[in-house]
């Protein structure tokens, strides 16, 4: 029995202490005056009845009711109720407020003040519902003035007394005509929730919550606001109920009042709750209704609270079967140490969580960790005490659960079932009787009172509590009686892991090979046990292969001892490293426990005397310093000697079966002996007690040696204890803290001993093992309850076992050394090519794997070929490894990694893994930009000064200080050391070599027009004979003409036209002959019809050092004038003409971008005042006349005049009219202009802005004229509106930077158009391609799906950034199809415009899809218009910090992806691609080197001297050793290639349509980089002497892609035709005939065949399946006539009807121009789902019916106005739908909808609302919806 009530208080305002604050309260009366003796009076109850502040009110409120829980010294709850009710104040009172300067409103008038005044219960109980109608009854009797004595109902209250627990139900009365009662509960450890946990829920709801319910299990502060007193101790008890059976020990004030605000600032976790009023800035989380009358004491009767208080415990039994679930199985885990005389229990964590497979659970872990689970192993891990809902839940309805996962309905049951016995547990007796508590009369608070409540008589009440005292004294005393019985354990762990799928449970046929292995060991086979070694290292990657190597070990030691000869040592000594080294340093399955007895077992005779265990070869694992890891074991082994003391005990007085007692488990003996402790005599308790301290005390001496074991290493005499972390000696350092490095057994040779610090040195470790076992001792024997005298003989002994330990290792030390060294495998030596000379010796070092699967092994199955032993090679020109792979499976391969050392962009020091090698002591990573990786460790025997002197080494060939120190002058220099001294200058002066370079430009001009042909792109066989013959005749007269002292163009004979001797300028001159682009001089013949000719103004470089000495310009502009309009561009790259179209006629120029004054004079600011002329008006005219001068060149301008309008164009213009290009070029326009308009679908619909890159700058005027939508609108006087010009396109348009044209303003008299745009930068770019590199070669594997392949190289952005640029070179394309020329000026003009210039040739010009054509755009474009090779590729120490930037390889890329595309229009393969990237960055040639043709000129690089005589092996330029590869190997040719004449290609640019380059992801361990061809080859002379032995010889060969290069081993049908016609004419005749010629004359006689079977025909055999396949594969957009409607036509064969019928020629490819535009929305084949659906307008707009239609095609979500619109109002990009949920209606939603047919559609912008017409179309839309994104 206890008291209902402790305390009764009376609290006022207290009116002496009253100032401009917050007022005081103060305890007018308190009863019982004197404390209890069991329960002292709690201080500062005054705070709490008004936690907001005791203050004045101007209006007298309704009384309130609250409950606010204080918690004291003893961590037991004491329950204050609360009733509070308002009083008038005293005259004066009023009179001296009125006096006080206040800061608070003034108050309407005296009368209306009111004082709170507060009835408070103090009680241990949790009745809120007695306590809130006894003190209402007591205002009751106050307020309608009953003639009651308040005396008597307080003294009633005070001595009624009530059971504790026991579901009891007892009704009282406090003398005043009332009957309550009061029900107690059955089980007193389940907590009591009433309606809490529900309202709970329906406040925050089921997130917040779970929320708070995570945040309170992992120990974060919770703080609750609100409104409401009562609310806030309601949400409190609800989280707690949710806990059980957890029990929350930080701090807990559901209610803390004002004054104690800064307890909010304490460190530790809390559950607080706060009034609303003190966080002004903080909302309310839910407004609901309820608050209002939360507080109120006597709410209204309407409210029902049945159906919440079972919903409330319905909650509740959801949350209790979740702890099941959690908790299952936590017996099993439960560590017993102690019996007597009080159970000591441990949980052992790691077991737990290894055994459920949760070790990477993060949120059980720290629930674990918490102190609300120590209380909890605190509470119910005693094996003997009373039970509870939750025991029972966890002991017998596991299988219950199990059962129910699948279930929905037996879940729901089961659920229900908890939930009435949780309510049955509060309401034992459903049927109460009825309460009878006299309550007030309606509105009585609002009647004027005419006397405050009284003070009550203090004798009458204390005369109460006597005469109940002396009651209690002569009743008996109560007993609680508790029904204790043994706590049921439970179903066993591994029922639990089956069902969970956790621990993959290895196949049989792999435990028996560990079987087998073990047992060859043991009988001495040890060929088959190496044999079956490999099979056992992958096999003991699983848990139950590695409990399986322990079991039978264990099976091998007799009597604590297996000693074994050396070679079975160092065998089992590997399988125990092996072992280790896959488990954590938690040991979560035992194995670590299961071999610390065999590491003591296991040992050798080292000689006689002297035995090595194998401990000290197993101490690099962190396991053996872990703390958590020795405790666990401790008591493990504590728990086995206790139930083995007790099971010992009863078979001496019993006779009972000892299979039986075998099967129980401590736990339950335990259980029994608690059971029979009390009937024991005090004698056998001590007894007891004595025998278990010294079980413990024998356990803590046995494990200090043990950790001595395993924590001294082998060699004291060097400091190597916890390698790279001092943890082991810090003392400060905490129980779980994890120490990196363990100890490592060396061999290497001991310090001299002589030297007299072996002493200092072995103490120093002595002393940090010494410190590690104290603190472990201490923590152990403290939990177990050791006495003092023991802990202090412990603390004796621990040195002295320690000394004698590091004696005994000495000794074994020594021994040890004179041991034979392991052999290890000969270092293999790579292949090197003429001229490149080792640096610096093969370092023996361990290839790491660095992330790619393919190398693994992992994704294609078989044995890893990584890691690798072998050697690290620096040479001139690479870094190479090679060696074998350390798995015996496939350690016959070799393994070949290597890249160019111009290549490196990053070199750092690397950790390397413990378990790769026992010796390895650091490590080095290497990342080329050439996407190799060297992750390489190295040996033991590889000093740290030889590895620092490597890396020097690296550093200073990968950074010379100047050109002549990289690789391609050095091996020049090498090889001419023997050669004779010339006498000659070879860098004559820059006069020198201009004369010759216009004399010499002249020639080739002037006899080149005599003999220009048109290119014709088919008659590959013609074209090759007849340039060979022009080109032989150029070498002859330019050699006959110059003369001896100067440099000549080229010294080779006619074969060899294409090699590094054919300078740039001449080339130059070569194409700008093919186009027809202007003459030297106008002395020439045809000067006057040109309207371009060939400036020499930089024949000096003084204009623009950066660009060649030859440019075409304008014919009518003069040199002068040249470097005038030069000083406007960014590094004087003024414009100049690099293309013509040969149908259109139209120019390609390029330049710099324009400066700032540039700018304002070439666009005149209309509000710019001119006070006269100036030089910027005269350079602004000059550059207006140059870009005139442009515009007239061409002749479909040049014809016009004045006005660039429609009008004025010719009707009829070759191929096109101008009205039928003009939406698509408009389309084009805006999309790349970044406009609003027309995108939807189409492939260019993708190229919108995002976060990541800005979108592109907008200029609507070009767009919108080029789009023809400015109609001609008559003016009211019959002329044409300023406002609507004629639609026009100019005759040239300027592409340049955003940010340079900002604010520019159109003159519409100018015949040139500016389209704006923001392309990425050059820092983009670097970093693009840094993020590209880790995506395709990371450095190791990883498992966060965040940093998977796919979405690193989507964070990389090199996609977009190809992209982009793809669809600014088609609009160019387009723009010069249509007869516009195009100026292209991007930053400095020489990175991102040489790009895009590039891009337009090649896709405009078919020249320049040859093998000759593609040379020569490089070399015209990149190297003469002066990319910065040098500047971006940082090739000496100069520009080192500038980094890598692979401007180059990005344009690469992009002829890549067009490439395959169109794989039959290049001549040249893929392989020539990846060829040229690869050399582009190894600088093994001159060719890449140098930032122009003037620093090549100064270097000397770009001539040579006349008669400089090569060596054969020693080519300068790539191009010329490209061309002796491509003579004797067709890998650089397309079979493929037939070109289209005059095809302009127009290649898919969006993001999907691009492919990852196989060069940056591909590579061939077997024989490295494929590139340096005489390397292959060598390595093609190896393979036969490899296979010279006497076993039959098969053709058969594994290619396995991730060693070999597939396409080498298996090439394709025409090579391999090739090769073998090439082996029977080497029978026939010495010298074969070339593979070209050969192929050439195959292709002619099979056209000849084709044409004379059937002339109807017009495909060829080698062509027509490659077109009419890409032709298929191709969605073309044909123009209708009207607007910019285009309409879908998907090709089915090489032939269709959508022919556009003036198109020509060109119109063979179905108006592939076409291709970017916009799909038409009529059209059905897009069109996944649609139908209506009401749609929300954003901003408050209201509902309208919408026409949706779902595109799976291009995974958008369109609306239109109606199922007929063809015009589409919005798209959803479904790319950024983040979740579809359910939705609810809002104002103006539609009428008579079910509830359940609304439904949101979340992305990154917005929220969209939607309704559909019903709940069926509702789901089908979500489903259809949900589709599309599962199949994105």
């Amino acid at each position: 029995m206890a008291r209902l009530a402790d305390y009764f208080l009376l609290v006022g305002y207290d009116l002496n202490k009253r100032g401009s604050s917050i007022g005081q309260g103060r305890i007018l009366q308190r009863f019982p005056e004197k404390d209890w003796e069991d329960n002292p009076f709690p201080q500062g109850i005054e705070l709490f009845c008004q936690p907001s502040g005791w203050q004045l009110c101007a209006e007298k409120n309704p009384p309130t009711f609250f409950i606010a829980v204080l918690t004291d010294i003893n961590s037991e709850r004491h329950y204050c109720c609360c009733f509070t009710f308002w009083e008038e104040c005293a005259q004066n009172v009023i009179d001296q407020r009125d006096g006080e300067a206040e800061e608070d409103a003034p108050l309407p008038s005296a009368a209306q003040l009111y004082a709170p005044k507060t009835l408070v219960l103090v009680s241990r109980l949790d009745h809120p519902e007695v306590f809130r109608d006894s003190l209402g009854l007591i205002y009751t009797i106050h307020t309608d003035g009953l003639s009651i004595s308040l005396e008597n109902v307080v003294g009633n209250l005070l001595t009624c007394t009530i059971p504790v627990t026991g579901g009891s139900q007892r009704t009282i009365s406090l003398g005043a005509g009332d009957r309550q009662v009061i029900q107690t509960p059955i089980c007193d450890s389940l907590p009591i929730s009433n309606c809490s946990v529900a309202l709970l829920f329906r406040q925050l709801g089921i997130t917040n919550v779970l929320c708070l319910f995570c945040a309170a299990l992992t120990e974060h502060k919770i703080l609750f606001l609100s409104r409401s007193y009562q609310r806030l101790t309601e949400s409190c008890r609800a989280l707690l109920a949710i806990m059980f059976p957890l029990r929350y020990s930080f701090t807990y004030v559901p209610i803390l009042p004002a004054q104690l605000l800064e307890v909010l600032s304490t460190p530790t976790p809390f559950i607080i709750g706060v009034s609303a009023l003190f966080q002004a800035e903080t909302q309310d989380l839910v407004l609901d209704p309820s608050l209002q009358i939360a507080d109120l004491a006597f709410p209204p009767s309407s409210i029902t609270t049945s159906t919440l208080r079972m919903q409330d415990m319905e909650v509740r039994a959801v949350f209790l079967r979740l702890f099941a679930q959690i908790l299952q199985g936590y017996r099993c885990c439960l560590q017993l140490i102690r019996v007597h005389p009080e159970p000591v229990i441990r949980f052992h964590k790691a077991s737990f969580l290894g055994q459920r497979g949760l070790v990477e659970d993060d949120f059980l872990t720290k629930v674990l960790e918490g102190m609300a689970f120590a209380g909890f192993v605190t509470e119910r891990g005693p094996p003997y005490r009373s039970l509870d809902l939750f025991d029972e839940l966890v002991a017998y309805d596991v299988q219950k659960i199990q059962y129910q996962v699948g279930s929905q309905k037996n879940l729901m049951k089961h659920v229900q079932e908890l939930a009435e016995k949780l309510y049955r547990n509060e309401n034992p007796y459903p049927a109460v009787s009825m309460h009878k508590v006299q309550r007030p009369s309606e509105g009585s608070y609002l009647r004027p009172q005419s006397k405050a409540f009284p003070l009550l008589d203090e004798s009458s009440i204390q005369w109460i509590l006597d005469q109940a005292a002396a009651k209690m004294q002569n009743a008996p005393p109560a007993v609680r009686s508790e029904k204790k019985c043994m706590v049921p354990p439970g179903p066993p762990i591994a029922a639990i892991v089956e069902r969970n799928g956790s621990a993959l449970a290895n196949s049989n046929r792999r435990l028996e090979v560990v079987r087998n292995c073990i047992s060859y060991i043991f009988e001495n086979k040890m060929l088959e046990a190496k044999k079956l070694h490999p099979a056992v290292l992958r096999a003991l990657k699983g848990r139950a292969a590695r409990l399986c190597l322990t079991q039978e070990l264990n099976l091998h030691v007799q009597q604590n001892r297996a000693v074994l000869d050396h070679q079975q040592f160092d065998f089992v000594i590997r399988l125990m490293n092996c072992c280790l080294q896959d488990c954590t340093s938690l040991d979560e399955h035992s194995i670590a426990a299961a071999l610390l007895p065999l590491v003591t077992a296991f040992c050798r005779k080292l000689s006689p005397g002297i035995t090595q265990f194998a401990y000290s070869c197993v101490q690099e694992h962190l396991v053996w310093t872990n703390m958590q890891f020795w405790e666990a074991m401790f008591y493990g082994d504590v728990q086995n000697h206790i139930r083995a003391l007790y099971v010992n005990s009863e078979e001496a007085e019993s006779n009972m079966d000892e299979v039986e007692e075998e099967e129980r488990s401590a736990l339950e003996l335990a259980a029994e002996q608690c059971r029979l402790w009390p009937t024991l005599p005090r004698e056998k308790q001590l007894e007891l007690i004595q025998k278990e301290e010294s079980t413990v005390f024998s356990q803590a001496i046995h494990y200090a040696n043990r950790m001595s074991y395993l924590l001294l290493p082998l060699d004291t005499s060097k400091s190597r204890l916890l390698r790279g972390g001092a943890g082991l000696g810090d003392t400060e350092s905490v129980t779980n803290s994890f120490i990196t490095n363990s100890m490592a057994g060396s061999v290497a040779e001991s310090a001299d001993t002589e030297s007299g610090f072996e002493d200092s040195e072995v103490s120093d470790v002595a002393n940090c093992v010494v410190r590690f076992i104290t603190r472990f001792v201490d923590k152990v024997c403290t939990e177990s309850g050791v006495t003092s005298d023991h802990l202090k003989g412990l603390h004796t002994m621990i040195p002295d076992i320690v000394q004698m330990h590091i004696e005994t290792l000495d000794a074994v030390h020594r021994e040890s050394k004179r041991l034979p060294p392991i052999q290890k495998p000969k270092l293999l030596r790579p292949t090197l090519l003429v001229g490149e000379d080792l640096v610096m010796e093969g370092l023996r070092v361990y290839l790491l794997p660095d992330g790619r699967e393919e190398a693994s092994g992992g994704s294609l199955g078989g044995p890893p070929l990584l890691p690798a032993e072998g050697a690290l090679f620096l040479t001139t020109y690479r870094c190479i490894f090679k060696g074998t792979p350390v798995d015996p499976l496939v350690a016959e391969q070799t393994i070949v990694r290597s890249f160019p050392v111009a290549s490196l962009t990053k070199e750092k020091k690397i950790s390397v893994p413990a378990h790769l090698d026992q010796y390895v002591q650091e490590g080095l990573q290497l990342r080329s930009c050439t996407f190799q990786l060297l992750r390489v460790a190295f040996d033991e025997e590889v000093p740290s000064e030889i590895s620092e002197s490597f890396r020097k080494q690296l550093h200073k060939l990968r950074y010379p200080q100047d050109v002549h120190g990289t690789f391609p002058f050095s091996v020049c220099l090498s090889l001419q050391h023997t050669a004779q001294p010339r006498t000659k200058d070879k860098n004559p002066s820059i006069k020198t070599i201009s004369k010759n370079l216009v004399k010499n430009a002249k020639k080739t001009i002037g006899r080149q027009y005599v003999t220009r042909r048109k290119y014709s792109p088919p008659s590959r066989d013609l074209r090759g004979s007849q340039n060979s013959l022009e080109q032989q005749g150029d070498n002859i007269s330019v050699s006959e003409d110059l003369d001896r002292s100067t440099l000549t163009i080229s010294t080779l004979k006619a074969p060899e036209k294409h090699s590094g001797g054919n300078i740039a300028e001449r080339a130059c001159c070569r194409d700008y002959q093919r186009m027809g682009l202007g003459t030297l001089s106008n002395s020439l013949t045809r000067a006057k019809n040109e309207p371009f000719r060939i400036s020499t103004v930089n024949r000096m470089y003084a204009v623009c050092n950066s660009y060649p000495g030859l440019l075409i310009v304008p014919q009518t502009i003069q040199d002068n004038t040249l470097q005038k309009i030069s000083r406007c561009y960014r590094q004087n790259r003024f414009p100049v003409v690099c293309w013509r179209s040969p149908r259109t006629k139209a120019v390609l120029l390029r330049s710099g971008g324009l400066h700032g004054k540039g700018v304002a004079g070439l666009f005149k600011s209309p509000n710019t005042a001119s006070t006269g002329p100036s030089q910027t008006d005269s350079t602004s005219l000059e550059q207006e006349k140059y870009l005139q001068a442009v515009v007239t060149s061409m002749p479909r301008y040049a014809e016009m005049s004045g006005r660039n309008t429609l009008s004025a164009f010719p009707s009829a213009h070759l191929y096109d009219s101008p009205d039928k290009r003009q939406p698509k070029l408009g389309s084009l326009m805006k999309q790349v202009m970044g406009g609003k308009e027309d995108i939807r679908g189409g492939k260019w619909g993708s190229m919108r802005g995002s976060g990541r890159l800005s979108a592109y700058g907008m200029n609507s005027d070009v767009g919108t004229r080029l789009a023809a939508r400015e109609l001609l609108t008559p003016h009211q006087n019959g002329g044409p509106s300023e406002g609507a010009l004629t639609p026009r396109r100019a005759a040239l348009y300027i592409i340049g930077d955003k940010s340079q044209l900002k604010g520019v303003k159109q003159d519409p008299l100018q015949q040139w158009e500016v389209v704006p745009i923001e392309l990425f930068d050059v820092r983009q770019v670097k970093a693009s391609f840094k993020k590209l590199m880790k995506a395709c070669v990371p450095s190791a594997p990883s498992t966060d799906p965040s940093l998977s392949y796919l979405r690193t190289l989507e964070d990389s952005e090199w996609l977009l950034q190809l992209h982009k640029l793809l669809q600014v070179s088609a609009l160019v394309v387009e723009l010069l199809d249509s007869s516009s020329s195009v100026l292209v000026g991007l930053e400095d003009g020489w990175d991102l415009t040489t790009e895009v210039v590039c891009l337009v040739q090649l896709l405009s010009d078919p020249y320049y899809r040859t093998i000759e054509g593609f040379r020569l755009l490089i070399e015209k474009e990149w190297l003469s218009f002066g990319h910065r090779f040098s500047h971006r590729g940082a090739h000496t120490a100069a520009s080192q910090s500038n980094g890598f930037t692979p401007i180059f390889l990005q344009f690469l890329d992009c002829v890549h992806q067009i490439h395959l595309q169109f794989p039959s229009e290049f001549e040249f393969s893929q392989y020539y691609l990846k060829f040229v990237a690869y050399h582009y960055v190894s600088n093994r040639f001159r060719t890449f080197l140098l930032d122009s043709d003037y620093e090549r000129i100064e270097k000397g690089v770009l001539y040579e001297e006349k008669g400089d005589r090569r060596s054969p092996q020693i080519c300068r330029s790539v191009w010329e050793y490209m061309e002796r590869i491509h003579k004797k190997n067709p890998m650089f040719y397309n079979y493929m290639f037939c070109p289209e004449d005059g095809e302009v290609l127009r290649p898919y640019s969006s993001v999907w349509g691009l492919r990852v380059w196989d060069y940056y992801t591909h590579e061939a361990l077997s024989e490295g980089p494929s590139y340096d061809w005489e390397l292959l080859q060598a390595n093609q002379h190896e393979e036969p002497e490899k296979n010279d032995s006497s076993a039959p010889q098969t053709k058969r060969k594994v290619v396995w892609p991730s060693y070999h290069a597939p396409r080498r081993f298996q090439p394709d049908a025409i090579t391999c035709l090739l090769e073998e016609l090439q082996n029977l004419e080497m029978d026939l005749r010495p010298v074969p005939e070339r593979w070209k010629e050969a192929w050439d004359k195959v292709k002619a006689s099979h056209r000849t065949e084709v044409r004379h079977e059937s002339r109807k025909s017009s495909a060829l055999l080698m062509s027509s399946s490659v077109s009419s396949q890409r032709h298929s594969l191709g969605i073309y957009l044909q123009e209708s006539g009207v607007g910019s409607t285009l309409n879908l036509n998907l090709e089915s064969g090489p032939s269709t009807t959508s022919t556009p019928t003036g198109a020509g020629k060109l119109g063979a490819r179905n108006s592939t121009s076409t291709l970017y535009n916009q799909f038409n929305t009529a059209e059905r084949e897009n069109r996944s789902y649609e139908g209506i659906l009401y749609k929300r307008g954003a901003f408050m707009k209201p509902w309208k019916p919408r026409w949706f239609v779902l595109d799976k095609t291009k995974h958008q979500l369109r609306y239109y106005e109606s199922r007929t619109d063809t015009e589409c109002k919005g798209v959803i990009d479904l790319a950024e739908v983040e979740a579809i949920s359910a939705g609810t209606p809002t104002l103006g939603s539609p009428k008579n909808v079910d509830e359940r047919a609304y439904f949101d559609l979340k992305t990154t912008r917005r929220v969209y609302n939607f309704c559909a017409q019903d709940i069926l179309q509702a789901q089908q839309w979500i489903d259809r919806i949900q589709s599309c994104l599962s199949d994105a």
